[in-house]
């Protein structure tokens, strides 16, 4: 007969070879997930730095306009900053997601670019049509 003793005993717990199987799954789960949250998580730095630029370029043809500039005039940030939206990293810095500066030197009727520095540690996922027409 079985007493109530040596069940629970059998019962108690979790042996280590358990312990041991549920702790590698995890590892391995965590090894397939980290590679695409780091992919993704760059590829939405590219998205972001993207809409910056588009948001730059707008903010310069704004100023073309409204100061009479002409093509090939000179723009320095500061004068940019009136036409951004007040509450945005951008306005403050002037900077990218990666902390690169955007200009410092604006051009009427030309693109702004991508910082070189953001463009190469994005260049895995982002390829040069991505950047079309910032490039």
């Amino acid at each position: 007969m079985i007493s109530i003793h040596s069940i629970r005993h059998r019962r108690a717990g979790f042996t280590l070879v358990e312990i041991m199987i549920v702790v590698a799954i995890i590892a391995l789960l965590a090894a397939i997930a980290t590679p695409n949250f780091q992919r993704a998580r760059k590829r939405s730095q590219a998205t972001r730095i993207l809409e910056d630029l588009r948001v730059l370029d707008y903010a310069l043809a704004r100023y073309a306009i409204e100061t009479n500039r002409s093509a090939g005039d000179g723009v320095v940030f500061d004068d940019l900053r009136q036409y951004l939206k007040s509450s945005t990293p951008l306005y403050f810095t002037g900077r990218d997601v990666l902390g690169n500066e955007f200009g410092p030197d604006f051009t009427v009727d030309l693109n702004p670019t991508i910082p070189v520095a953001s463009y190469t540690a994005l260049s895995d996922v982002a390829p040069p049509s991505f950047w079309s027409p910032y490039r």
